[in-house]
C-alpha cells in the first residue's frame, strides 16, 4: 500500500444506519439516468448518493444538476482516475456503510435493501459482494464475488455463466469494485483504496488487506446489479493496467508463505500472458499487455516497499488465507 494509502481514512464517525453510495464518473452521461433512477427506487430509505466526476467534458454535471438534485456532487479539477474519484468519495461520504458503484450499472430495487440485510446477519463481515449480471443478458452472471487463484491471477466469479442460483451466500474473496459495499470499520482499519493502481484491480488489492487482517468479505445473491459490461472501461486501457497490476498484487499481498509454496504456478502464469501478447503482437491490446507487465516490472521493488507494513499487520492465519484460493 502506498503511504497516501496507508495514511488514508474516512474521515468521520458514519451515521448508523446510512448507506453512502459513491459513484465515480468521467464523461458518463449517457450511463447516468438508468443508474440513478434505479437509485431513486430503492426500497431501502435511509441513503445518500455521491457522484465523483473526473473533470468531465460532457454534460455529466449539469445534466445531474437538473434531473437528480438529490445526488450530491463532488467535482474534481482533474482527472483522478478511478481510484482517486472513490477516495474523494469515500473520505466525503457519512454513511456508516459505504459502497462503491459503476456509473454503468441499474441496481435492483430491493438491491440496497438486500446488501444492508446481508450486512445484519453477518456482524463481523467487512464487505459484501453483489450479484452483478449483464446488463443486456440478465441471466448471465459478470460476477459473484471476486476470486484469486494459487497462480496469483484474479477473476470474477461465474463470469459468463448462466445464472441458475449456483452461489449461494457465502463468504468470497473480495467484492467487485463495481459494486461493492464496505463497513466503515474495514477502512478504518486497513485504509481506502491505494491510488497507486489508479484503474483496475484495486479491489482485489483492497480485498487482500483485509482478508490479512481476518475480515470476511459474504458474496449476498438477492443483492442484485446490472451492468454495461465494458461501458465505461476496457481497450487498451484495461489491458495496460491489468498487465501492471496483476504483478502489484503479487508484490505486495500475496504472503511470502504462498509465494514460496506457489511461486511456479505465478510465474507460470505471467510467462503465459507474456506469450499469448507476443503472439497478437499486431493488436493494440496485446501491445498495452506487454507494456504493463513491463511497468510492473520496474516498480515491482517498490510494491515490495509497500508489502513490508501490510504483511507485518496480518492477523489471518496463513491456513485461512490459503483456504479462500481457488485453482
Amino acid at each position: 500500500m502506498s503511504a497516501d494509502a496507508a495514511s488514508a481514512r474516512p474521515s468521520s464517525v458514519g451515521v448508523a444506519g446510512l448507506a453512502s453510495i459513491i459513484i465515480p464518473n468521467w464523461n458518463g452521461s449517457a450511463h447516468l439516468p438508468t443508474c440513478l433512477r434505479a437509485l431513486a427506487r430503492q426500497t431501502y430509505p435511509h441513503a445518500e448518493v455521491l457522484l465523483v466526476d473526473n473533470a468531465s467534458t460532457d454534460d455529466s454535471l449539469a445534466l445531474v444538476a437538473r434531473d437528480f438534485p438529490q445526488v450530491r456532487i463532488l467535482a474534481q479539477a482533474r482527472n483522478l482516475g478511478f481510484t482517486g474519484a472513490c477516495n474523494a468519495g469515500l473520505r466525503a461520504a457519512r454513511g456508516e456503510i459505504l459502497i462503491l458503484l459503476n456509473n454503468d450499472t441499474e441496481a435492483a430495487p430491493d438491491w440496497l435493501a438486500e446488501v444492508m440485510a446481508a450486512f445484519a446477519r453477518y456482524p463481523n463481515a467487512g464487505s459484501i459482494a453483489s450479484k452483478m449480471l449483464l446488463f443486456d443478458r440478465r441471466d448471465t452472471l459478470h460476477a459473484a464475488g471476486d476470486l484469486f487463484r494459487r497462480d496469483g491471477m484474479p477473476g470474477n466469479r461465474g463470469v459468463w455463466q448462466t445464472d441458475t442460483g449456483q452461489y449461494a451466500e457465502g463468504p468470497v474473496f473480495s467484492a467487485n469494485g463495481g459494486s461493492a459495499a464496505y463497513r466503515r470499520a474495514l477502512l478504518d482499519d486497513v485504509g481506502l483504496l491505494d491510488d497507486a493502481f489508479y484503474f483496475s484491480l484495486e479491489d482485489v488489492d483492497l480485498g487482500w488487506r483485509a482478508q490479512l487482517r481476518g475480515w470476511a468479505c459474504i458474496y449476498a445473491p438477492r443483492a442484485v446489479v446490472y451492468h454495461k459490461l465494458s461501458a465505461t472501461g476496457g481497450g487498451v486501457t484495461h489491458s495496460y493496467y491489468n498487465g501492471r497490476n496483476f504483478l502489484y498484487v503479487l508484490a505486495k499481498d500475496v504472503p511470502g508463505e504462498l509465494w514460496r509454496k506457489y511461486w511456479p504456478r505465478m510465474l507460470g502464469a505471467q510467462l503465459r500472458i507474456s506469450w499469448d501478447a507476443l503472439r497478437a503482437w499486431r493488436g493494440q491490446e496485446a501491445r498495452a499487455r506487454l507494456r504493463g507487465q513491463l511497468a510492473g516490472l520496474l516498480r515491482f521493488s517498490a510494491m515490495l516497499r509497500a508489502r513490508r507494513p501490510i504483511q507485518a499487520r496480518r492477523t489471518a492465519p496463513l491456513a485461512a488465507l490459503e483456504g479462500l484460493l481457488d485453482d
